[in-house]
């Protein structure tokens, strides 16, 4: 079956480019905790902004558990959730799944997503869940400061993510502006520390720091010595690390913790369109993905991301997300819109 997708309107291509300049066993019954009838009948379309072996991977145990097709769409965050905003109550879409929470907040804030289930609620600890219900976390990222071994020493390391806004950091940092990972932590910075301090810290940002693409490139700058640290999320380096190494083996991570905006946690996000004509087999598969089986995918594949399930543990390797000191932030309150119109002040994007 071929699914048609509208196209985005320039108007709409244009906000979305504003908002993101650039990206980073089988069985027969239905997942444990299900509130969903086992088998339900028809296709699903999921508008994908998460890794796409991770998402392919729920995909393939989930149809082989209930033969429930599932048909994708990839893009980014922003992308994404400026479609289904374009596309409105016409969205082909039944389930919208991010890298980063503001995304999913932004197609909330719309009202085009229906509450999670109960089994869904059961599954995720509220503190990887919005207040609102109206969608779920389905995986997490720390914020992490990656630094070069030999140019920095740990008693020199920044004890929170806002004095790199100081001078002794000038041109000694970098981050990836454009991407919405980073757009993410600056949510988060600003609904701890307010506007005025945020703005201020961008200013200094762009004063100060070296800008790359992507995390990726701002991880090996660091290898290379062309710069001391950089602000990166935790799974760039333990990837790299579970590989070669050639990209991060002069680096070590330095974890913020005590609560700073720095040692924020982002949440992967998983809703179920209001809009969704086949909303029972939509939300038993964000069952699944929220399910033991469904987190336990997170611990194989290489994206080496957190599972928000309850009584699943990280991969071997990571620092458990309980010992991270994450600041308590309700990913219903992050607001990208703001945050665009700072880091555009700003002169980062």
């Amino acid at each position: 079956m071929k699914i048609r997708f509208p196209k985005l309107p320039a108007a709409a291509i244009a906000a979305a480019a504003a908002l993101t300049l650039s990206a980073c066993g089988s069985g027969s019954s239905a997942p444990e905790g299900s509130s969903a009838a086992e088998g339900s009948a028809g296709e699903l379309t999921v508008y994908n902004a998460q890794h796409e072996s991770m998402t392919q991977a729920w995909i393939d145990e989930f149809t082989a558990d209930t033969g429930i097709k599932v048909n994708v769409r990839q893009g980014s965050d922003t992308e994404m959730s400026n479609q289904i905003i374009q596309e409105g109550d016409a969205s082909p879409a039944d389930v919208f799944i991010t890298e980063n929470s503001p995304a999913m907040t932004q197609v909330e804030n719309a009202g085009l997503f229906t509450e999670v289930s109960p089994a869904v609620q059961e599954n995720v600890p509220e503190q990887y869940r919005p207040s609102s219900n109206m969608w779920t976390g389905v995986a997490a990222r720390s914020t992490v400061f990656v630094y070069n071994k030999e140019a920095v020493k740990e008693g020199d390391l920044p004890a929170s993510i806002m004095d790199l806004a100081k001078p002794e950091w000038a041109g000694k940092w970098g981050a990836a502006p454009g991407g919405a990972d980073f757009q993410a932590i600056v949510s988060a910075m600003l609904e701890l520390e307010g506007e005025q301090a945020t703005a201020d810290w961008l200013k200094a940002m762009k004063e100060n720091a070296k800008i790359y693409p992507k995390n990726g490139a701002a991880m090996k700058a660091v290898n290379s010595g062309e710069v001391d640290g950089a602000v990166i999320y935790h799974y760039y380096y333990a990837a790299d690390q579970a590989k070669t190494g050639e990209n991060s083996g002069n680096v070590a991570p330095h974890y913020f913790k005590n609560e700073d905006p720095g040692a924020f946690v982002s949440i992967s996000g998983g809703g179920v369109l209001k809009s969704s004509e086949n909303q029972e087999a939509a939300m038993q598969f964000l069952e699944f993905i929220t399910s033991k089986k469904g987190q336990e995918l997170l611990g194989t594949g290489e994206d080496y991301e957190y599972p928000v399930g309850k009584d699943v543990a990280p991969r071997e390797g990571l620092v458990p997300l309980d010992e991270l000191q994450a600041p308590p932030v309700d990913a219903a309150k992050l607001n990208s819109e703001k945050v665009v119109e700072l880091m555009t002040n700003a002169g980062l994007l």
